[in-house]
């Protein structure tokens, strides 16, 4: 998803994208063995940062990364000379009519979880996440989506994506205190 970004950028800046566990090339544990939250994600994350050991940095975060990152600001603030937000959501007003399957599903798991799984795991949900609404959809290499369906294929991805799901609650939860910390701390921000 991020490799035309990256190439775009990789002459003026060095740029570090891990994909964290269940993303990616990653590895995915088993749902049983690794706690599929966002906190948990945010807390391996902040492991690698802590690896290595960088004084300043610009934080991108997208998607599922907001709440990751915002996390990772919160806990770690001091190195974080700015963000770039795109598509991560801190607000109510940012989740539209998509999330009412997810919102269902968050009231009531076992009636809703099949409906919220063909949301997500669709071909037409996948190249949706990658193109958007852009009025340019042939700049995207569409090797980008399937390959992320591909990877969606693997047998944990189902539980994992799923648990995702149901704790992403927990985000809309503390967008009143991710909004707090924005107010006092005022990172430079550009919101994309």
């Amino acid at each position: 998803m991020y490799e035309p970004f990256l190439q775009r950028l990789s002459d003026k800046y060095r740029l570090i994208a891990p994909d964290p566990s269940g993303f990616g090339p990653s590895s995915a544990p088993d749902p049983v063995q690794f706690h599929y939250t966002f906190e948990h994600l945010a807390d391996v994350i902040k492991g690698f940062v802590r690896q290595l050991n960088r004084r300043r940095y610009v934080l991108f975060i997208q998607d599922y990364g907001g709440p990751v990152g915002m996390r990772l600001a919160q806990a770690m603030p001091e190195p974080i000379a700015g963000l770039v937000m795109q598509n991560a959501v801190a607000h109510e007003e940012g989740l539209g009519p998509l999330w009412e399957t997810r919102r269902a599903f968050w009231r009531d798991r076992a009636a809703h979880e099949s409906a919220l799984r063909a949301n997500f795991f669709s071909p037409e949900a996948t190249r949706l996440r990658h193109v958007g609404k852009s009025p340019h959809p042939e700049y995207y290499d569409p090797d980008l989506w399937t390959d992320e369906l591909a990877f969606l294929a693997r047998p944990v991805q189902y539980e994992s994506q799923t648990e995702l799901f149901y704790d992403y609650q927990s985000n809309v939860a503390s967008y009143p205190t991710w909004q707090s910390w924005l107010r006092e701390h005022t990172p430079r921000t550009l919101v994309v």
